[in-house]
């Protein structure tokens, strides 16, 4: 079997297809490499396929699958060529003989996946999808869904949850919107809703004390606010790049060394993927 199909087929048990936003988002099997590597036994995690990450993963010969979390393959294309810069980044692959997959929105319904392991990071409770996914789309796969609540076990203040936030994200800051009611911290946070990436058409719905998200526009912080909820927004990536390092990497390494095929499989995250804002 080859490095790409095994590579499949394992985030297919992580992370069914079936769970992602198929009306709008493009997932699985974006590339096929005619020529593959040979003896490529790498699979190589980036959120961005960028030009940096791009050359990252090209740079170690044996790296013959690039799972990368956004579809760098989006909308239609009529024509491929190198002066549009996401068309030259796939070539450069094919020309390589690298492969790419993108499991994007099915990562994020699923069990244990990014919006779990982002609501891990806020603090112990009850987690449940705010949509929960259609039974037939979710077998085996408990709990999975658009977005999660969390239902605190403990309340905390606003303050307490944007330290830890900043602290397990690695961020030296956040955006944060303050509800009337936690100006101050008047008043603890109990009911988090949830989404990573760009999540105020997850949340927004949401009644919460709390939205936590990586973006949202300014119209939808207003609204926010003025129905008391209060907002922190780490930036679109930021709120899922941890997870490759922190979980995926070694479920996918498990699931490949699980295959019972007789080639060892190293799983790589890449060191330069970052998201292109900071706070200055």
């Amino acid at each position: 079997m080859s490095l790409l199909s095994r590579v499949s087929a394992a985030m297919q048990r992580i992370a069914p297809l079936s769970l992602a936003e198929l009306e709008w988002d493009n997932v699985g099997i974006l590339l096929e490499a005619a020529k593959p590597r040979a003896n490529a036994n790498k699979v190589f995690l980036t959120i961005d396929l960028t030009t940096a990450t791009l050359e990252e993963a090209l740079k170690d010969p044996s790296v013959g699958v690039i799972v990368a979390y956004h579809p760098p393959i989006f909308s239609a294309w009529k024509s491929l060529t190198m002066g549009n810069l996401k068309q030259s980044l796939v070539l450069r692959c094919a020309s390589a003989g690298v492969s790419i997959y993108s499991p994007h929105t099915s990562l994020d319904s699923c069990a244990n996946g990014i919006n779990d392991w982002l609501a891990s990071l806020v603090g112990e409770g009850k987690v449940t999808p705010i949509t929960p996914a259609k039974v037939e789309n979710a077998a085996g796969q408990e709990n999975a869904g658009h977005g999660r609540l969390l239902e605190l076990a403990t309340p905390r203040s606003l303050s307490d949850i944007v330290a830890g936030v900043k602290t397990r994200l690695a961020l030296n800051h956040v955006r944060v919107a303050r509800a009337p009611r936690h100006e101050q911290d008047e008043e603890l946070v109990s009911r988090i809703a949830i989404c990573a990436g760009s999540g105020e058409s997850v949340v927004g719905p949401v009644a919460a004390d709390l939205y936590f998200t990586g973006e949202m526009g300014h119209h939808d912080v207003l609204a926010a606010v003025a129905k008391n909820t209060s907002c922190i927004l780490a930036e679109h990536t930021n709120t899922e790049r941890g997870y490759l390092q922190g979980t995926l990497k070694a479920r996918l390494q498990q699931e490949l060394n699980a295959d019972f095929e007789s080639d060892s499989t190293d799983v790589l995250v890449s060191r330069l993927d970052r998201d292109p804002i900071t706070i200055e």
